[in-house]
């Protein structure tokens, strides 16, 4: 009889968690909000909330668009919300993409002096994704560039000036990629810039199968942010498959936290034209050199991309980054960084308490090898200059990148003694293992299936004295390298791509879910019960 109640109440134990993870599957979306299957809800197209600007686009018209998990959402042209109006997105809701061809990639375009709301929640996330996408797991990675992507503009600062590529006429005034100057829907940055614009919210989103084509070289990113300022609110956000670069920053001055890329075709994330905001807890993953030969950096630095040394020149301050490559070292086209972190043209910053692995390259700085060479990432980080600690590089490991790890000018040539000193003496290590991390993984790219899964915690945090982030409200203090902490539950669990199908899908992020599918070979049986016997008392994510 013991024994007969002791059973049912460990089976019992097995189903309430096979219940949970079922509650998180993306084919039940937002079930915890009280949102239907996603298959069952209906689609409305979004331009019918909108007045038509023209065959290809509209402006929404309510003051404050509401969006639910009643129903999946289409964009059907390219949407904006209009200055001075709201969109609301609740949790657990879709919005779907729809590919327009060439030169019309659908998208939501939030303009200056308008707000997104979208905030999601662990259990109930808001998703963009593709209207091809059946939200089942299914839909492969390879799909990318299905539709154009997240398009954020406020009227923080950047350094754009008149003559400049993408200024749109005035200093501080800039226009998006691809998109046409003279309509002001489509312009971020002001002449009187407010560095605390407050463009919204963005919390517990997932951005899909982005990165439409609009014009040859000119893609949309996953998520595009244009001089969006530090009152907007960015944590626990994903890009997923998109087919240029997952998250950028032209200029601006806004925080993000929690953020990762995953098996994009371009860069991970990129900033340009004088981006002076904070980041931690990033994380960046690449598909195979084979599926995908075009996946370029992890971060792209720019502090001017004209080279015009206008001010502000871009700072960012990164803490507690994770970044895994394919190995990548041939250039396709555009594509031929294939660094963890390509300091480009007049870039500051400063980069602490991180992991780089897998690269062609791990770090690279641009030099200018004809004078004058004052203000290239070279020059602000290398010592002797006069802009020497400009840019900073304190307490990264480096771990099994092809060349390098640090190279200048793309080469190893170019490096000095004295650089590799200064590499050493600021705590940043060379490793050829370090244990419990796994940066090698085989994903069938089309059916999102693994045969080998990665694993990107390590067993134990890798100790650390450097320095810790200010107390400010923003950063936490984290003190160990990478952007996951050994023996916790990771920040991805629950919400994120990784932690909503099945087991073919689920990375390893360092623990096993427990206590359901312990085999993880897809099903909860009695297979799982045997092995669970002897999981009493371990640490679950």
């Amino acid at each position: 009889m013991k024994m007969k109640n002791y059973f049912s109440k460990v089976c019992g134990t097995i189903f309430m968690a096979a219940s949970a993870l079922s509650v998180q599957a993306q084919t039940n979306l937002g079930a915890d909000c009280g949102c239907p299957p996603v298959s069952s809800r209906p689609q409305v197209l979004l331009s019918t909330l909108a007045i038509s600007g023209g065959a290809n686009d509209g402006d929404l018209i309510a003051n404050n668009t509401i969006l639910d998990c009643s129903k999946k959402w289409v964009m059907d042209k390219k949407i904006y919300v209009p200055s001075g109006k709201n969109i609301t997105i609740n949790p657990g809701t879709v919005i779907m993409g729809q590919d327009l061809g060439t030169g019309n990639a659908s998208a939501l375009i939030v303009q200056r002096d308008a707000k997104i709301i979208a905030s999601g929640t662990e259990t109930c996330p808001i998703v963009f994704t593709s209207v091809n996408d059946p939200m089942d797991g299914s839909y492969g990675v390879a799909n990318r560039g299905k539709w154009g992507g997240l398009v954020v503009l406020g009227k923080a600062t950047n350094n754009l000036q008149v003559g400049n590529t993408y200024c749109a006429g005035a200093t501080g005034i800039g226009f998006v990629e691809g998109y046409a100057s003279a309509d002001t829907r489509n312009l971020y940055g002001s002449a009187t810039p407010d560095d605390n614009d407050n463009s919204g919210i963005l919390r517990y989103i997932s951005i899909r199968h982005a990165g439409d084509i609009l014009a040859v070289g000119n893609e949309l990113n996953g998520l595009s942010l244009g001089s969006v300022g530090r009152g907007t609110t960015i944590d626990h956000i994903e890009v997923v498959a998109c087919d240029d670069d997952a998250i950028e920053f032209f200029g601006g001055t806004v925080n993000i936290k929690y953020a990762s890329a995953l098996f994009g075709a371009d860069d991970m994330f990129d900033y340009d034209l004088g981006w002076n905001g904070k980041a931690q807890f990033l994380f960046g993953m690449q598909a195979d050199s084979a599926t995908t030969p075009t996946a370029d950096n992890g971060i792209e630095g720019d502090g001017d991309d004209n080279k015009s040394n206008a001010l502000p020149r871009s700072h960012p301050k990164f803490y507690n980054i994770t970044l895994v490559g394919n190995y990548t070292r041939t250039s396709v086209g555009d594509n031929s960084g294939h660094v963890g972190m390509k300091l480009k043209e007049l870039t500051e910053g400063e980069f602490y308490n991180s992991i780089v692995s897998n690269f062609g390259r791990g770090v690279d700085f641009i030099k200018s090898f004809s004078a004058p060479r004052t203000f290239e990432s070279y020059a602000n980080w290398a010592s002797g200059n006069a802009t020497s600690g400009s840019l900073v590089l304190n307490c990264n490991s480096f771990l099994n990148n092809a060349v390098g790890p640090l190279t200048v000018g793309n080469s190893v040539a170019n490096v000095l003694s004295t650089d590799n000193t200064k590499f050493t003496t600021d705590n940043n290590v060379i490793l050829t293992s370090l244990t419990g991390f796994d940066y090698t993984s085989s994903l069938n790219t089309s059916t999102n299936v693994y045969s080998n899964k990665f694993n990107v915690i390590p067993t134990t945090n890798v100790a650390t004295t450097c320095p810790t982030p200010q107390n400010d409200g923003f950063f936490t203090n984290a003190p160990y390298r990478g952007a996951f902490e050994a023996g916790k539950k990771s920040w991805m669990a629950g919400w994120s791509y990784f932690a909503n199908y099945s087991s073919t899908m689920q990375a390893t992020f360092g623990m096993t879910q427990c206590p359901t599918d312990v085999n993880q070979d897809g099903t909860t049986n009695n297979a799982d019960f045997l092995q669970l016997l002897g999981q009493f008392n371990q640490t679950c994510n």
